[in-house]
């Protein structure tokens, strides 16, 4: 990996906000679609019509008297997450691990109490963590357990796979550790690690950490260069799949390698953060514009991906 400084990345394509925002969010992205990637329980939903795996659905509280009902659902459940589905920047997220006594567990070792969760709930419906605090529902999903040799590099929480998607082409990606600065959550903005990847084989490229380069993760010492995502082409046509699915031209796709499950959709951002250029080390311009520049289109997730994996393999072109 080697790191490659903003002013390099100016002259191999940056993108900017502004051009990202005018040339291809409001160009490519309808914005009839953009409550269907705004909230995670419409996003899940679709996710299931068009038979893309998420993680499964345990319960959704809609309103405060469906609290009660909680308690039954988790009974026999050992941990599990809860999300609000209009929540943004991991804000109101709840992961628990395991279960000790009648408490629940997160991963840093915290307790927490029924009690406790049964108030988080009633706070995201309040809209306590939604955009514009408007009234939300409650989430609760099956626990992601991630797959082994790609836990061992995050610190507690679990690492996503951003992947940018344009015109249903996969066209660059990256790995989201958790620190603790982040508060074991995958937001760079917090202080997790972004890892660029390769679109051809998923290897790492590059790593920052609040936008300057790291080597090894923070927290547990482990070197990036041995990072390797299973299932790498299935994770790219499950993100390509996407692009069907919502209409949205210019799109992030969150991803998960589950242990069990494989890869999982995590969730969809009509309007994806540029700090996956910093990850990367190059600029997404020149991807856009070349699939912008493409004569004949492939029609298939499959035939998108594998021309996507040639195109932007690294081993022999620039983009």
């Amino acid at each position: 990996m080697r790191w490659i400084s903003p002013r390099r990345l100016n002259r191999v394509g940056l993108l900017n906000m502004n051009r990202r925002n005018v040339d291809y969010i409001a160009r490519y992205n309808d914005r009839s679609a953009f409550p269907l990637v705004d909230n995670k329980l419409k996003t899940k939903l679709l996710a299931q019509d068009h038979e893309i795996a998420t993680p499964a659905l345990i319960q959704v509280v809609t309103q405060q008297h469906e609290i009660r009902h909680f308690r039954e659902a988790v009974a026999e459940l050992d941990g599990f997450a809860i999300k609000p589905a209009k929540g943004s920047g991991g804000k109101g997220i709840i992961v628990l691990s395991h279960r000790e006594g009648d408490d629940f567990v997160k991963a840093s070792g915290a307790r927490v109490s029924v009690t406790t969760i049964e108030r988080d709930l009633s706070n995201i419906l309040a809209g306590l963590y939604s955009l514009g605090g408007t009234p939300d529902v409650a989430i609760v999903e099956k626990l992601i357990r991630c797959e082994p040799s790609l836990a061992r590099h995050s610190y507690q929480g679990v690492p996503d796979i951003r992947i940018i998607v344009f015109k249903g082409y996969p066209v660059m990606a990256m790995l989201r550790l958790s620190t603790q600065a982040s508060d074991g959550k995958a937001n760079l903005h917090q202080g997790a690690v972004g890892v660029g990847l390769d679109i051809a084989t998923g290897k790492p490229l590059n790593a920052v950490q609040f936008n300057r380069p790291v080597y090894e993760h923070p927290d547990t010492g482990k070197d990036f260069s041995d990072i390797s995502i299973e299932d790498w082409r299935n994770m790219l046509v499950t993100a390509s799949r996407c692009y069907e699915a919502t209409g949205l031209g210019y799109m992030g796709a969150d991803m998960v390698v589950d242990a069990s499950e494989g890869p999982l959709l995590l969730e969809l951002n009509a309007r994806p953060g540029l700090a996956i250029q910093m990850a990367n080390g190059r600029g997404l311009l020149p991807r856009l514009q070349h699939i912008e520049g493409l004569k004949r289109v492939h029609l298939t997730p499959e035939k998108r991906v594998n021309y996507a994996m040639e195109a932007f393999d690294l081993s022999h072109q620039l983009l």
